[in-house]
């Protein structure tokens, strides 16, 4: 069975009993569809991609009440046979995007049962209320049946996770203030709530939690909501389950209806973690695109209670750099949205296939043999990345001691042509579109790749006296992996290592040992 595994707040999903990678891709949300997997198919073997995030509607699976459909999963699992890579299974239930939109026609019209959310002013929102037990209880049995036929259907554990529900939460207002509601909200907040954000005081939500009340109401009765749905599904099929989130501005908090509420927003993650104990990772959907916001929400989702994971983000050029830093960040998987491209008009879906966004193919290209060795030695604590700021030019990746001793070296990493760590300051790409990954073999070994961006080595210790040693490449090596083991294919010396080295828009992997004179 694929599963986490934790060693002091590093993660490691383990997938054939070895840590995995993944090297992910989401399709657009309407894919899942016989007429459209042949153009995800193409685009998921143009992209060297390694998992793929596929949805399952509830809407497809259960057109009338009780009667499921299977044949959308099994579609989906012998595609992914066929093309040699494992599924991420997307379940798109009570809320996908915050509405109901795919919930079967039997649900979303029949607003007697289902009555949609009511904001403040009065107005109904294309929400629903997490406090419908009769909508539990349906979403519940048909997440169950969906867990069940894929523990039937997948010996072979095609299937590594499911993420239950889609950027669950309401758009534009806080909550639901229905007459029903406002009794549940006035009553005292739960004791795990108050002990997960750090509150001494018992009292009602509003008098607990002020003005960011009705949002950690909505909060918490969401998570509880989607914690029975996953604890049932678990007890069907353990495999891992995680939900995503809409994102607020990370470095500019505010409050709802400027983003989703309800949802697992970085301001009420230890809500989220407390209150849905069946959930193994909490994850952000990321399409902030600038540096400091991007960065910024991979230091927030990772957590020692939380292992970090990108199951959505922007897709292309803009955000392809951003995949070394997440991996650096030790992120098990990294997953950029809509590589099918089915929006387009007929006359332009031929073009997909040429058209795959190659600088995320190249990516995947250059760490997909080795993924493996990546995954382990992240769990371990091993790997850095860097993503190219715009704003600065060169970057330093610092290594953890081991063993009480402290690291030897610190890798440098600089953008833009004539860049050097010993010359004139990098310049920075003309676009910021560089990234790289190092990762420590050893006390003076490293693993190196990158893509439009300069890597150098400096010594952290120094010799005895006051002289500071330089640098001295003792061999480099450009290879590969083949079934685990380094296969060299020719040794780097001269113009390639004088200043560096120097990556560009190639496959190229470095292992490097140092020295100093």
């Amino acid at each position: 069975m694929p599963h986490l595994v934790d060693d002091h707040g590093r993660y490691a999903l383990m997938v054939s009993g070895a840590p995995y990678l993944m090297l992910g891709g989401q399709i657009n949300n309407s894919s899942t569809w016989p007429s459209q997997m042949p153009k995800v198919w193409s685009a998921v073997d143009a992209m060297h991609l390694n998992t793929v995030e596929a949805p399952i509607y509830w809407e497809q699976l259960e057109p009338m009440p009780g009667a499921y459909n299977y044949s959308a999963v099994d579609m989906l699992l012998a595609g992914a046979r066929e093309h040699h890579v494992h599924l991420v299974v997307l379940w798109f239930g009570t809320w996908k995007n915050g509405s109901p939109g795919y919930t079967p026609a039997w649900v979303k019209l029949d607003h007697t049962r289902f009555p949609y959310l009511v904001g403040k002013d009065g107005k109904r929102y294309f929400s629903m209320p997490p406090y419908n037990q009769a909508l539990l209880e349906l979403d519940k049995a048909a997440f169950v049946a969906l867990m069940r036929h894929l523990k039937q259907a997948d010996p072979q554990h095609t299937v590594l996770m499911v993420q239950v529900e889609n950027e669950s939460g309401v758009w534009g207002a806080a909550r639901d203030y229905s007459a029903a509601t406002e009794k549940l909200f006035a009553q005292p907040v739960p004791a795990p709530v108050l002990k997960a954000m750090n509150k001494t005081e018992a009292g009602t939500w509003s008098e607990v939690f002020g003005e960011d009340a009705d949002e950690y109401f909505h909060a918490y009765s969401i998570a509880t909501y989607i914690n029975e749905i996953a604890a049932a599904g678990k007890r069907a099929y353990p495999l891992p389950l995680y939900v995503n989130a809409a994102l607020r501005s990370p470095l500019h908090p505010s409050r709802p209806p400027s983003f989703e509420s309800g949802g697992p927003t970085d301001d009420v993650l230890p809500l989220w973690k407390a209150a849905a104990p069946a959930i193994d990772i909490v994850a952000p959907d990321i399409y902030l695109g600038d540096y400091p916001s991007y960065t910024r929400v991979l230091e927030l989702y990772h957590r020692p209670d939380n292992a970090l994971f990108v199951p959505e983000t922007g897709n292309g050029e803009a955000f392809a750099r951003y995949f070394f830093a997440a991996v650096g960040a030790q992120a098990i998987g990294w997953s950029p949205f809509g590589i099918d491209r089915t929006w387009r008009l007929p006359e332009d879906s031929e073009r997909v296939d040429g058209d795959a966004p190659s600088p995320v193919a190249l990516n995947y290209q250059i760490v997909g043999p080795m993924q493996r060795e990546i995954a382990a030695l992240s769990f371990a604590g091993k790997v850095r990345g860097s993503s190219e700021d715009p704003l600065t030019h060169t970057q330093q990746l610092q290594f953890a001691p081991e063993g009480g001793v402290p690291a030897r070296w610190e890798a440098v990493v600089s953008y833009g042509q004539g860049a050097s760590y010993s010359s004139r300051p990098a310049p920075g790409n003309e676009k910021p579109i560089g990234g790289a990954l190092v990762a420590q073999l050893g006390p003076d070994e490293f693993l190196v790749t990158a893509v439009h961006a300069r890597v150098d080595f400096a010594p952290v210790t120094t010799l005895t006296g006051t002289e500071k040693p330089q640098r001295l490449w003792a061999l480099v090596e450009e290879g590969s992996y083949l079934d685990g083991k380094w296969q060299t294919t020719r040794i780097w010396n001269g113009d390639q290592t004088d200043y560096g080295l120097n990556f560009r828009d190639r496959v190229q992997v470095l292992r490097v040992r140092l020295s100093t004179f």
